[in-house]
């Protein structure tokens, strides 16, 4: 007769019951459900009784599980646990369950996982199996459910007629199909409630499909229905979860893949991370012969013949993302993760797989698919000393024992100790301990062991950067899934959705974007990720900061230069982040045009010189490499692009004020419309030739012709001709060309021509936008006008706000001899005689009518509010228009310039323009870092802190409450002055005020 081990045990070495009242309810209810013999074998068992309130004293699930399967419980009472699970797996290969129905199926493997799930516990519980027999039991279950399902799904695809299988009797071999199994069933450390991490793969030269689709899409469907057999929740409970999300790039790939195309992947965009995966991968269920060909293809990319500096970096950061640190510490055990959390499970599989990728290439030693079978191989080869591989053992061992016992507690896939309190007390308990106290002891020990050597692995490798980051937590995005650390980690750092951050950058290393597709690249992102996220973290927003930099990065046409290129400037990443939290416009222009950053890196960045003539001569050096006109225009937006974004950058880090910034970006307009005027004439004058005169005039006004420009304006212009006075007939005079236009049709066309040339989005985006309304009758009028008719147009139907606009042109394009002359028609123009109240009533009308178009009591649309920069410019641009007649040296298009020449005419009393000059100046560095900063309105609950700064800063006061008073009194005084200049009474002030709020309300 067979006597079960059980028999020898002590019920003193058993973990004693947590729960005394549970023990009583399973006791009587087993009674109930057992026949008198039964009872009669219980009461005769001496361990019976132990074993018992050790199983359903501590674990609802074994409790339940015990009440369902009392058969096997009695099993394992009588005969040997190894004899009692091999009859259990023996019952659900696929010989024995071939012919059933898929419920049969189903149940028939629920059942039999109740079964094992009671006699692993049994093992493990009483000491009898070792960590080794336990894991290996669970794993031998697992393959043979796979095994089961595959035949039964197989032969049901043969049925179907969509597969032949080359031997019916048994399925799997040489049908093509193949299951990986990696992480702990790969290495046959399977634990307790273990999901089970597979690649599903088909070799197509095997495969027979016969089927009217294709072979992928049959076995897609297949892995659809083997998760739903294995994993559903039915009456019976569920088999194993699965999780089939460690494929090549699961988030692009479908459920099962060839061959051919995961060798590809791996080939040419495998991570390190990958390689340390794929240690364990082996076939599991399947064509064996199949899934052992593509393993040992596989075996140049597990094990590399040959590391680079920066692979064997990378192969470091996997260890060092966590934040280990050697002594020092307190982990407090409730709540704490024995898996992910510090001195884990994990930590000494990483310590383990990280120094199998680097040394595994020469010694074979290494290539053990088991934690501790490759920690011995470490000892064997010299890379690790008798005592730390001990101690790393023990405390795997442990913590996997605690593992086991956390998830047989309810069967749930958890690996985090519950907190403080009667729930912890359980826990320490059913893992054999007299209290919680001496758990707790045991398991800080265990957990500062391995904290201790994880921190020693390659001490003297360089620093990620994570310290120096000033991040304390672990930053890992290996794998297919969240990191919790990492997450906290993140959200510690200021970034609001931790989860949707790592799920980010895990993609980013997937290779999905151009710039992560190769190896090297990836590698050297991972080396400057701690760095990266600090700089994002300490952007004004970390969360639009790192959705713009993934913008950027999206992009980038490839990575290894450009993170090479961050490794080695830490400044540039600091702008970077700079740009990207700070500034839309700038983080804006970076997503267009990665390229943007060589400009940043040229010399001469920082040098706040504004030499007009060195940006012609640059721009001259750039067109003369254009092959033709479309190139030509290319070069010119690239070279635009690049201006406007180094006067941000400068202006970003204060190097620039408002103040200059406005004349900097004019003279890049100027520059690349004079640069553009010339080889738009040269494109148009090939089909139609010339007309007799000087040619066409190109107007600036509003801010271009002002020199006021901000990084966003576009251009208000005007194009004006010369017709000679010497030519007869010149309405109908045709141009010289083989396409002979008449002149206004001729000047109409090469205007437009020019307005495309500046608007057309080329590959390299718009030049600018161009708003052409200020031209005689705006919209409905000609798009070019000759000078006389322009004059006269002025002289006899124009309104007082048309030449108040023209207080601001300027010619920026076209013969030098015409220009004169233009400019002489606008200083006739502006100096005309007018009558002084006329003028006064006409500008104040129009600035009711303004006040009402763009109701606002916001005190930040510094530009429309009362007091703000159209009052400034209405009171510059009456004076100009009342006195210039006396004195045409006022006429200026920059309100600044214009009142200081007023001023010192004395024109305007000195206290009075001194006010308004500082006011104007005040509100350009305003709006230019407004424009910079903010995206669309300014609206202060949505401004940052850093952003309030940077406002406060660019006008120098000590904080933004500060910045606001200021605002708000210096459009008091403006608004005052507006009032005495055009010495408004009380009751146009009341009728104005209909046009605004009380801003103050």
């Amino acid at each position: 007769m067979t006597i079960s081990p059980l028999a020898a045990l002590d019920p003193s070495s058993l973990p004693r019951p947590s729960d005394p009242r549970q023990v009583e309810l399973h006791r009587d209810m087993l009674r109930q459900n057992l026949s008198a013999e039964d009872n009669a074998t219980l009461a005769a068992s001496p361990i019976a009784a132990s074993l018992l309130a050790a199983l359903c004293g501590n674990s609802p699930f074994l409790g339940r599980c015990l009440l369902a399967e009392t058969g096997t419980f009695l099993e394992l009472l009588a005969q040997d646990p190894d004899s009692v699970f091999n009859n259990v797996v023996t019952a659900v290969t696929p010989k024995s369950l071939e012919g059933l129905a898929e419920t049969e199926l189903m149940s028939a493997l629920r059942r039999a996982r109740r079964q094992v799930a009671l006699i692993v516990a049994t093992g493990d519980v009483s000491g009898l199996w070792p960590l080794e027999k336990v894991t290996a039991a669970l794993t031998r279950f697992a393959e043979t459910a796979l095994s089961a399902t595959l035949c039964h799904l197989l032969r049901q695809l043969a049925a179907s007629g969509e597969i032949e299988l080359p031997h019916p009797d048994d399925p799997e071999l040489d049908s093509g199909f193949i299951i990986l199994g990696l992480g702990k069933l790969g290495a046959r450390e399977l634990n307790y409630s273990s999901d089970i991490d597979l690649i599903l793969l088909f070799e197509r030269e095997k495969v027979r499909y016969t089927g009217r689709k294709t072979a992928q899409e049959c076995f897609v469907r297949l892995a659809r229905n083997m998760v739903r057999i294995l994993q559903d929740s039915t009456a019976d409970g569920y088999v194993f979860r699965i999780d089939l999300r460690l494929r090549p790039d699961p988030a692009s790939t479908p459920l099962v893949i060839s061959t051919l195309a995961a060798e590809t992947y791996y080939e040419g965009m495998g991570q390190n991370w990958e390689r340390a995966a794929m240690i364990k991968a082996r076939v599991v269920a399947g064509d064996q012969e199949a899934g052992s060909l593509f393993l040992y293809r596989l075996r140049p990319f597990i094990w590399r013949k040959h590391l680079d500096f920066a692979a064997i970096q990378d192969i470091h950061s996997i260890k060092r993302q966590i934040h280990a640190v050697k002594g020092h510490r307190q982990v407090a055990v409730g709540g704490h993760n024995i898996k992910l959390g510090r001195g884990g499970i994990r930590e000494i599989e990483f310590f383990a797989q990280t120094q199998q990728l680097i040394w595994g290439r020469r010694a074979k030693e290494l290539r053990n698919r088991t934690t501790c079978g490759a920690i011995e191989g470490l000892v064997q080869v010299g890379k690790c000393s008798r005592t730390v591989a001990d101690e790393l053992i023990r405390a795997y061992r442990y913590l996997r024992q605690v593992e086991h016992r956390l998830q047989m507690i309810d069967d749930q896939q958890t690996q985090t100790l519950p907190d403080y309190g009667p729930a912890l007390d359980r826990v320490a308990i059913f893992n054999g301990h007299s209290d919680t106290a001496e758990f707790e002891a045991t398991l800080r020990y265990h957990l500062g062991r391995v904290e201790d050597h994880y921190a020693e692995l390659f001490e003297e490798a360089p620093s990620l950067g994570a310290a120096e980051a000033g991040i304390a937590g672990s930053l890992v995005f290996t794998g297919t899934e969240d990191d919790p650390e990492t997450v906290n980690t993140l959200q510690r750092m200021g970034f609001g959705d931790g989860s949707a951050i790592s799920a980010q950058i895990r993609a980013w290393h997937h290779g999905r974007y151009r710039a992560t597709r190769s190896a090297r690249a990836r590698e050297l992102l991972t080396e400057l990720m701690p760095r990266l996220l600090a700089a994002l973290a300490n952007s004004a927003d970390p969360d639009i900061a790192f959705r713009r930099f993934d913008d950027f990065l999206r992009a980038l046409p490839a990575g290894v230069q450009f993170f090479a290129l961050l490794y080695s400037n830490p400044a540039l990443l600091d702008l970077i982040a700079e740009a990207m939290g700070m500034a839309p416009f700038l983080a804006e222009q970076l997503a267009r045009r990665p390229a943007l950053l060589d400009g940043v890196l040229a010399a001469g960045l920082y040098d706040v010189s504004s030499d007009k003539d060195a940006l012609v001569a640059d721009l001259d050096r750039q067109l003369e490499l254009a092959a033709d006109f479309q190139d030509a225009l290319d070069v010119l937006r690239r070279w635009t692009k690049d201006q406007q974004f180094q006067i941000g950058v400068r202006l970003l880090r204060g190097l620039i004020d408002g103040d200059a910034a406005g004349p900097r970006l004019s003279d890049v307009a100027d520059c690349a419309l004079q640069a553009l005027f010339p080889r738009v004439m040269a494109e148009f004058l090939q089909p139609h030739g010339r007309l007799p005169g000087r040619g066409l005039a190109l107007l600036a006004l509003g801010k271009l012709g002002s020199r006021e420009m901000t990084v966003t304006s576009d251009l208000d212009l005007v194009f004006l001709y010369d017709v000679p006075g010497d030519v007869e007939n010149w309405d109908t005079l045709l141009s010289s060309g083989a396409k002979p236009l008449p002149p206004i049709q001729y000047y109409a066309r090469l205007a437009q021509r020019l307005i495309s040339a500046i608007t057309a989005a080329t590959g390299e985006g718009r030049l600018f936008e161009v708003d052409m309304r200020l031209r005689p009758s705006g919209n409905s009028g000609p798009i070019a006008s000759g000078l006389a008719s322009f004059e006269k147009y002025q002289a006899t139907e124009a309104w007082t706000w048309e030449h108040m606009a023209l207080t601001r042109a300027r010619v920026i394009a076209g013969d030098a001899g015409f220009a004169a002359d233009v400019r002489a028609a606008l200083d006739r123009i502006i100096c005309r005689e007018r009558d002084p109240e006329k003028l006064r009533l006409d500008i104040l009308d129009m600035r009711r009518r303004m006040a009402q178009q763009h109701r606002t009591d916001d005190v930040w649309d510094l530009k429309h509010c009362r007091g703000g920069q159209v009052d400034i410019d209405f009171i510059a641009q009456y004076l100009i228009l009342r006195h210039a007649r006396g004195d045409a040296a006022i006429i200026a298009g920059d309100p600044v310039v214009a009142l200081t020449r007023i001023r010192d005419q004395g024109l305007l009393e000195p206290g009075i323009a001194n006010t308004l000059i500082e006011t104007a100046r005040l509100w350009h560095c305003l709006q230019q870092i407004i424009r910079l900063v903010v995206e669309g309105r300014l609206v202060e609950a949505k401004l940052s802190e850093p952003t309030r700064r940077q406002l406060a800063q660019s006008a120098s006061e000590p904080d933004f409450n500060a910045l606001k008073a200021m605002v708000m009194d210096r459009q008091a005084q403006v608004f005052a002055l507006f009032n005495k200049i055009f010495d408004v009474d009380s009751s146009e002030e009341g009728d104005r005020q209909d046009g605004s709020q009380d801003r103050d309300a």
